[in-house]
């Protein structure tokens, strides 16, 4: 950016910051926290902070997971911007950017840009920007071209979405950015809307990864990616971030033993005698229906004796075969 455009930048941020009521928006908020919290200067051409090869390593290493299950969400996500000058990038949750996909043709440009791995996009490090003051917000934003904090970023628009793990910490955030200064309010939209669920997606696969035993049921259709995985037992082991926000689920009421049918609000959540035997009932059925009728089968399943197993069925008006 010629130096006139960089002081017009720098000149129209300090105007806002001077505007109480700017600063109430997000971008302007983000601003003051840049100006006053991490003392930048909008009008700074210092070198990007870029991490080592062996500190980014590690960075990846400690992903390691996570990497794995987001990667094929970051292929399709780039099948469908790569074509209008996109790339697509993952960072972890300080803003370190791990990951990313590019065409070749335009790599060169998004590395002088910074958006390369290894480079830090922290709020603290690069200002308003919409990686680092989405983790710095925990929700998804966009950030256009002169809403960046430094003059020298721009040039890019920028969407992201945070991605939490199966405990509901921010664990990292997905970013689509563009080079191209054609880019369209409608096509900014789209791009947001992709984002936002290939993250969502990422949060899912992480979430059945680590309950790879456990039914995993979507807990409020009201609530994008609120999900539940629920043992053997019908008890609540896990939540989303989005179902415990849901749903009033802490950390603290997971630690101990909770009945999902208490949690979604079932018929038999008060959990008395012909609940236990409605319970009792559906588990012998299905053990009878995964054995097709085979009460022998079906016992052994259950890890009971057949005599034992026909006794239960006669109590319960059940019948094998």
């Amino acid at each position: 950016m010629p130096e006139a455009g960089v002081r017009s930048h720098a000149e129209r941020i300090q105007a806002a910051l001077q505007d109480g009521a700017a600063v109430r928006s997000t971008i302007a908020a983000s601003w003051r926290r840049s100006a006053l919290l991490y003392g930048l200067d909008p009008a700074a051409r210092a070198a990007r902070q870029a991490l080592a090869a062996a500190e980014l390593g590690r960075d990846r290493e400690a992903m390691g997971p996570l990497l794995a299950l987001a990667g094929p969400v970051m292929d399709r996500l780039f099948q469908a911007v790569g074509g209008i000058g996109c790339c697509v990038v993952l960072t972890n949750e300080r803003g370190v950017l791990v990951e990313r996909r590019g065409a070749g043709g335009e790599d060169r440009q998004f590395r002088d840009w910074g958006l390369w791995t290894g480079t830090v996009w922290s709020e603290a490090r690069e200002g308003t920007n919409a990686i680092g003051t989405c983790l710095a917000e925990g929700r998804p934003l966009t950030v256009h071209r002169d809403q960046h904090f430094h003059a020298r970023n721009a040039r890019l628009s920028c969407t992201t979405a945070p991605v939490y793990d199966h405990e509901g910490r921010l664990a990292a955030a997905l970013d689509v950015s563009s080079c191209r200064a054609d880019l369209t309010e409608g096509a900014t939209a789209l791009i947001a809307a992709a984002v936002t669920e290939a993250a969502r997606r990422i949060e899912e696969r992480c979430f059945r990864e680590a309950f790879p035993r456990a039914r995993i049921v979507l807990a409020d259709d009201r609530a994008a990616g609120a999900l539940l995985a629920i043992d053997a037992d019908d008890l609540v082991v896990g939540a989303s971030r989005a179902a415990r926000q849901a749903l009033g689920i802490t950390a603290a009421r997971l630690s101990r033993p909770l009945p999902a049918a208490d949690v979604l609000g079932l018929p038999g959540a008060e959990a008395g005698p012909p609940a236990l035997a409605q319970a009792e009932r559906g588990a012998l059925q299905r053990a009878l229906a995964r054995a097709g009728g085979n009460v022998s089968a079906a016992a052994e399943a259950l890890g009971i004796s057949r005599a034992t197993l026909h006794r239960k069925l006669r109590r319960l008006g059940l019948r094998g075969g």
